[in-house]
């Protein structure tokens, strides 16, 4: 019998984690599933794949996390997804490699231990009313700040404290957020799977549940969107098992990325009743057809 593993965090505790959904077409596939936390005790050779699910505490030790994905690299099970596409996309300057690639993306700028004047600066630059700085290695928006001209001096010396030493980006801040919402279109295998959309609390401008965004099942996204996400897919070097293209509209009406995630994302299988076993059967048919890598 096959054996998979979903990478997932230790303390589970607060996190709202589907993945189980997975577990009963992988068995009826004829695997074996189990959940193991990613920075645990594990003999990587008596898996034949490791999918990296819900590891949403990697951030904080991004060097262990990396040495823990390549000793399973080399091990003899199929990391999904691969080394490669990890490492690419673990820093959030992978947007400028896609906007290189004609993808469209947010304007972005590209600090190192942000200063005040730093942010002052992005604020006339950007023309923008608001601005919203954040570190770029991270994830589920900690220590992002959303900055107006009004934003006391105060507060931008504690945010750039907090920042301090790290590699960030400052962007305008998009008003579709707010207005509409993030479009968070999740591919399985390189074909669309199923469309969600992520909508801010009121006074929030963040979409993740954590922060009390709300979830909404796009079941025919526009034609526009998935053409816009398709072509984040094909610029790709290699088509990941699964991927998530997190879109914005735009005042133009074009849809520009925000993030494109490829380690850890939520996949929203509760919201798609035919994508568990569209996972599960990715994850056979890769098993078998790549044996060097997902």
């Amino acid at each position: 019998m096959p054996r998979c593993a979903f990478l997932t965090l230790a303390n589970q505790d607060g996190w709202l984690i589907d993945d189980y959904l997975v577990h009963e077409p992988l068995r009826q596939l004829g695997w074996e599933i189990v959940d193991l936390a990613w920075d645990g005790d594990v003999d990587w050779n008596t898996f034949d794949v490791v999918v990296i699910r819900s590891t949403w505490d990697y951030q904080y030790a991004l060097d262990r996390f990396l040495a823990v994905l390549k000793q399973i690299d080399e091990s003899k099970a199929t990391l999904c997804n691969s080394l490669a596409t990890v490492r690419w996309n673990a820093d959030k300057c992978y947007l400028f490699d896609l906007q290189r690639r004609g993808i469209e993306a947010a304007a972005t700028q590209h600090v190192m231990s942000p200063t005040p004047d730093d942010i002052q600066n992005a604020l006339v630059r950007f023309d923008a009313p608001q601005i919203v700085i954040k570190p770029t290695v991270g994830a589920g928006s900690v220590d992002t700040f959303r900055i107006t001209p009004a934003t006391p001096l105060e507060d931008l010396a504690s945010h750039c404290e907090t920042l301090a030493g790290r590699s960030c980006f400052i962007q305008p801040f998009m008003d579709g957020i707010t207005a509409e919402g993030e479009f968070s279109l999740i591919y399985i295998d390189g074909q669309l799977s199923h469309t969600i959309l992520k909508t801010v609390r009121d006074g929030d401008f963040r979409v993740q549940s954590q922060h009390g965004g709300g979830v909404t099942f796009i079941p025919e996204p526009e034609a526009a969107l998935v053409a816009a996400a398709d072509r984040v897919i094909a610029a790709l070097d290699e088509v990941p098992l699964y991927a998530r293209v997190d879109l914005v509209r735009t005042q133009q009406e074009s849809f520009a990325l925000m993030e494109l995630e490829l380690i850890e994302p939520r996949l929203y299988f509760e919201f798609a009743e035919h994508s568990p076993q569209l996972f599960a059967n990715a994850i056979a048919r890769r098993s078998t057809q790549n044996s060097s890598g997902c």
